[in-house]
């Protein structure tokens, strides 16, 4: 055998040895992201006023509608403001004054002490996909979800280093009836997974059933002192609360618990065209929203969202990872700071059918520009494909592996002595090289932000095993993922107390299907 050929086979053993160490069976997560990055910020102060004037003008000129919910319009009058049928109109300054009361940032516990996440300030906190009613893989295809696939999302989720939080709704399991799922998909968060998880928000009786889960998790007195859940509750765009949304946002807010009060914007649809006039009508909704959690409970904690794409004025159909859809994230995250309130945004989004070039290209648009507008609970990080219709196991983990990324650009540029190098660049000289150098070997392990799923190898190498593209690693990495989990220890007495609480409820209704 050749020199050559010896020293390939010994730096293929090598490789090979890390390549095992990489692929062990692990359960470490990352604590969540703390930015050493600026904000990046595309408003200026002149701008910032304009839009924020205008939102106070919408308030009270223009109004928002309260529907189907005559106690929330007996809180806005009593609040002081115009309440006409259901439409209520906000008299200027009052909606950020009620606001004011809001934290800025909070603590939502998990069972897992050691997987808290603070939520706001410079923090970065990574969920994934929420919502879809179908999922996707490369051996079934597209078809609807059922409790397996949300359950299979949970665990690969507490296997994903780099998510520091279960999400709720990762899909819609059709297979339960709709009015008994949401106990099936909490008691996955709670069991299967040890990291923070939201609520259901379809009812606000089942709003309800999940703070009383989590008092069972929990025990009642932290559920009341402490935020446990953090979950979604949707606007209306434009500018209507409806009693579902709202029901379930004053169960929550009443007791303690966090929620993202977040307008649900397609561009050109259900806002205006114009960045400007968009993120207007997003400061007014979050203005209104969050104003009302504080009516139901001074203190509640909340985070503002903004759910924002664009339209192709040609089919109709929502576009990801646009110019404009990163314009109005960042502008939105410039006027969250101003309210000293956390802020949601960003995600995994894309409107290809398939983890491919597209999917790929609008996600990693959409990913940075949650980074870097100072996004603070980030929903949608990983498993989003078809505009959000489906959940698909591929994407989830290729999602997860480039969630490392952002962590590693988070952590900004060091500039202590190791990272000036100054003693390798003496040692090196000019015409060497710093493969072998002390400072090399020092540091190579931690230099480099590496993939745990992507391809590296020689074109040699990755022919004689099979010519994989990146969706067959990812389907590889889904197998041994679900094939490796482990679920976290769970006090029996308290596991089998949420058993039979939820067949204590299943029997106490029918089945409502649909």
């Amino acid at each position: 055998m050749s020199e050559t050929g010896t020293r390939r086979r010994a730096r293929g053993g090598g490789g090979a040895a890390r390549r095992a160490a990489r692929s062990a069976v692990s359960f470490e997560t990352a604590k969540y992201i703390e930015r050493n990055i600026p904000n990046f910020e595309v408003l200026t102060e002149e701008a910032l006023e304009i839009i924020e004037a205008n939102a106070e003008t919408i308030l009270e000129e223009v109004g928002v509608n309260f529907v189907n919910n005559p106690a929330a319009l007996d809180r806005w009058r009593d609040a002081g403001a115009d309440v006409q049928g259901e439409r209520v109109r906000i008299p200027k300054g009052l909606a950020r004054k009620l606001c004011a009361t809001a934290p800025s940032q909070f603590t939502q516990h998990a069972r897992n002490p050691e997987r808290n996440v603070v939520i706001g300030g410079n923090n970065l906190v990574l969920a994934p996909v929420y919502g879809p009613p179908f999922v996707h893989d490369a051996k079934g295809g597209r078809r609807y979800a059922k409790m397996e696939d949300f359950q299979n999302f949970v665990k690969l989720g507490y296997m994903s280093k780099w998510l520091h939080h279960s999400g709720g709704t990762v899909c819609e399991p059709t297979d339960v009836a709709v009015n008994k799922r949401h106990l099936d998909m909490l008691h996955a968060h709670m069991t299967l997974s040890d990291k923070p998880f939201m609520g259901s928000v379809t009812e606000p009786s089942r709003a309800q059933d999940s703070v009383e889960m989590c008092e069972i998790l929990f025990g009642k007195d932290f559920v009341q002192e402490n935020t446990v859940m953090t979950s979604l509750i949707n606007i209306n765009s434009p500018m209507t609360f409806d009693d579902v949304m709202m029901g379930a946002l004053e169960v929550y807010a009443q007791n303690n618990q966090a929620c993202i009060i977040s307008p649900f914007i397609v561009g050109g649809a259900m806002a205006p065209v114009s960045v400007a006039g968009t993120l207007t009508q997003v400061l007014a909704e979050g203005l209104a929203g969050i104003a009302y959690s504080q009516l139901i409970r001074p203190g509640a904690p909340v985070i503002m969202g903004a759910f924002v794409t664009s339209i192709d004025m040609n089919s109709g159909a929502p576009t990801f990872g646009t110019p404009e859809a990163s314009q109005i994230t960042y502008g939105a995250g410039q006027l969250a700071r101003r309210l000293g309130l956390p802020y949601r945004s960003a995600g995994s989004f894309c409107g290809s059918k398939l983890p491919d070039a597209q999917a790929a290209y609008e996600t990693a648009n959409s990913l940075n520009m949650g980074l870097l507008a100072g996004v603070n609970f980030m929903l949608h990080a990983c498993g989003w494909l078809e505009g959000g219709l489906a959940a698909s196991y591929e994407k989830f983990v290729m999602d997860a592996d480039q969630l490392g990324a952002l962590h590693k650009m988070a952590q900004g540029v060091a500039i202590d002595d190791n990272a000036q190098a100054m003693d390798a660049i003496r040692e090196v000289g000019p015409g060497g090289h710093y493969l072998g150098c002390a400072h090399t070997q020092a540091n190579f392990k931690t230099a480099f932000w590496r993939s745990d799923l992507l391809d590296y190898k020689p074109f040699e190498t990755w022919a004689e095993e099979g010519s994989r593209d990146t969706m067959a690693l990812a389907s590889a990495r889904v197998e041994k993922l679900l094939a490796d989990y482990q679920q976290p220890a769970i006090d029996p007495a308290v596991n089998e107390a949420l058993s039979s609480y939820i067949a204590n409820k299943k029997a106490s209704m029918p089945d409502v299907i649909g």
